[in-house]
């Protein structure tokens, strides 16, 4: 498996990112229910109807996205005047989302009616409207734009082909995004409309409609893109390919990144919209392209298991980037956000929090001691566990031997231990100051003064314990004997 642990640090850049999205919103409507007979009218199932749910979809799925993954977004799109344009806009009621839906009398909203049983969709319906929004429609479009733009830190253009991304509002997002990077999930064929965007994420069947060919093979991919950049003006294309992955074709560099195994793919409605959100957020936050290719394509692995339009949030996303998903100890590997709510539910039960920490590089019987002394201290044990930059800058050259996936998965397989959270700083202040524990642990090679987090911890009433020290047991002691 491949290790892209270290990939989680962009994570906890997410919060707050200002991205601004600009395109098609619609309503999806999931109709669900059992079919037990065929129709006496005709050869067709008859479904009874058990329940329906309503989610935002398109670029309304986008924003909603960057909303859960903690980005401070803002949606800029048109609605019918009618119902569901109100539904939708109650669907987008979201913490970290706001929105600017134009009402335009002369359209529907769209809405995209999915019937399902047993898992098996049988039906799609559509309600829309693909025509260009009127002249007046567009200049509100523009004026929105060029009010919210500014505050933007990166801007998403996504484009369902129903009449919102017309060329005036495409060009005066591109030229008005300045040094900003403007990431188009397209429609159009004609690729020459996005000219000057940052990067274009097409799906596989979009890059055949552009190119005007099949296209099956790597080569075949990389040559269709290359050929599209040079032709058409854009800065990269990032090409969705399903089960073999992704593609990232820059101008000197073509990257192929393969699928990440998935227990069973469920539903891909909304898929390419996981991309597109998570791909920005992630370069908003400090990655670098094929770096925020390789986390969109972790955030596609997980969406595709749920059903719907899902999101995701910042603890799926880690949790599979650190590989948890694929084994049973990965349910106790969470971000600090999850672990908190997690830890939240404890306390409600009266349940003691302990907390111990430690880079944990080669396990030896002095940290299972630790770890059993720990746990029999209190009634839940939290582990901070030291990220591999922050193993380095304290242990030097060569550390960790193992990567923090590793030894999450290693600490997590361990009873005694009920939660693992992985924290980026040199010392766990901060991620003790925010648990709060009720009790903190460390080795007897200490004393109490020189815990980190200890006067924080009798601040507020917690205790100290001391562990009994195994002799004879350090990884540094190991590294040495194995270096001979």
């Amino acid at each position: 498996m491949t290790d892209r642990s270290h990939l989680v640090r962009h994570l906890t850049e997410f919060s707050g990112r200002k991205i601004l999205c600009v395109g098609d919103s619609m309503l999806d409507l999931f109709v669900r229910g059992d079919v037990t007979r065929v129709s006496p009218e005709a050869p067709i199932p008859v479904m009874h109807v058990t329940h329906e749910d309503f989610m935002p979809g398109g670029a309304g799925n986008v924003a909603h996205n960057l909303a859960a993954l903690g980005a401070s977004a803002h949606l800029i799109s048109i609605t019918g005047d009618d119902g569901a344009a109100e539904t939708l806009e109650g669907c987008l009621d979201f913490e970290n989302l706001t929105v600017a839906l134009i009402a335009d009398p002369d359209r529907p909203t769209t809405i995209k009616t999915r019937y399902s049983a047993a898992g098996q969709q049988l039906l799609r319906a559509d309600w829309e409207e693909t025509d260009a929004v009127s002249d007046e429609i567009e200049d509100a479009l523009i004026a929105a734009i060029e009010e919210s733009i500014d505050d933007a830190e990166a801007i998403i253009l996504s484009d369902y082909g129903k009449g919102v991304c017309t060329k005036r509002v495409i060009g005066a997002i591109i030229s008005r995004a300045g040094d900003r990077e403007v990431i188009v999930d397209p429609a159009d064929r004609n690729y020459g409309h996005y000219r000057g965007a940052t990067i274009i994420t097409p799906n596989r069947i979009e890059l055949e409609n552009a190119f005007g060919d099949a296209l099956v093979e790597d080569e075949e991919i990389e040559t269709a893109a290359k050929s599209l950049i040079m032709k058409c003006g854009v800065g990269s294309i990032l090409v969705t390919r399903g089960g073999d992955g992704m593609t990232l074709v820059e101008n000197k560099r073509t990257t192929h990144i393969p699928a990440l195994q998935v227990r069973e793919i469920f539903d891909v409605s909304g898929a390419g919209d996981t991309v597109v959100a998570t791909f920005a957020l992630a370069r908003a936050a400090g990655a670098n392209s094929r770096e925020a290719a390789e986390i969109a394509n972790a955030a596609a692995s997980i969406v595709v298991t749920k059903e719907g339009t899902a999101i995701i949030d910042e603890d799926d996303l880690a949790a599979s980037l650190h590989g948890a998903d694929l084994i049973d100890s990965g349910t106790k590997i969470h971000a600090e956000g999850a672990a908190l709510d997690q830890i939240a539910a404890w306390r409600e039960k009266g349940l003691k929090i302990g907390f111990t920490n430690g880079c944990f590089d080669l396990l030896h019987p002095g940290h299972i001691s630790l770890l059993g002394q720990a746990r029999a201290a209190c009634d839940r044990l939290v582990v901070g566990l030291n990220s591999d930059a922050s193993v380095g800058r304290l242990k030097g050259a060569g550390r960790p031997i193992q990567s923090e996936a590793a030894r999450a998965v290693v600490i997590a397989s361990i009873e005694a231990v009920d939660l693992v959270v992985i924290f980026e700083d040199d010392t766990p202040l901060s991620l003790i100051k925010t648990i709060r524990p009720d009790v903190l642990v460390k080795g007897k090679d200490y004393s109490e003064d020189q815990i980190v987090g200890g006067d924080e911890v009798k601040s507020y009433g917690g205790s100290i314990v001391l562990a009994d020290l195994v002799d004879g047991h350090s990884t540094s002691g190991t590294i040495r004997r194995m270096a001979g």
